[in-house]
């Protein structure tokens, strides 16, 4: 993936991140559950901290200090892979997509706007938004696309090897 189509990717996936949390707020109850299937809800709530609460405590602008720390790390190991790894590429252009549609709303909210549920009867998963998928999508395919990596280094190691 190069860097033009990386760039619009981030921006598509931004503005429907912020589309999204606007037809939440604008529409959804606030902590009230709205059942789509038996184990799937929308329910409007807000996330003073960042991921399940964390850093709750800190002020507003300390999360937003610590979001962008973290954006700018995650651009610097973006630009440090291989250009041929388009996985990585992808996967890194979900995590900043994320990162800046959760910074978007810290800065002009305080907080982040979070509404999918996965529950049972018994059990409920922490309540996300797109952003959120958006990183741990990233994540898991930057990681994958390391396995792969590894496992392609390997190979082509032990093929010299022989």
């Amino acid at each position: 993936m190069n860097k033009k189509l990386g760039f619009i990717l981030i921006c598509v996936l931004v503005l429907a991140d912020q589309i999204s949390k606007l037809l939440v707020e604008n529409y959804l109850p606030f902590h009230e559950g709205v059942a789509v299937i038996p184990f799937f809800s929308f329910f409007r709530t807000y996330n003073e901290g960042v991921a399940f609460s964390f850093l709750a405590d800190l002020n507003d602008w300390a999360l937003v200090a610590f979001t962008l720390v973290v954006c700018g790390f995650v651009f610097w190991l973006w630009s440090k892979v291989d250009p041929k790894r388009s996985l990585s590429h992808l996967g890194f252009a979900l995590v900043i997509s994320g990162a800046l549609g959760n910074l978007i709303d810290r800065v002009l909210l305080g907080y982040v706007i979070d509404f999918i549920q996965f529950h049972t009867q018994s059990w409920s998963f922490a309540i996300f938004n797109l952003a959120d998928a958006y990183i741990s999508i990233g994540a898991s395919i930057i990681i994958f696309d390391e396995v792969l990596d590894i496992r392609k280094q390997n190979r082509n190691q032990s093929n010299s090897n022989n």
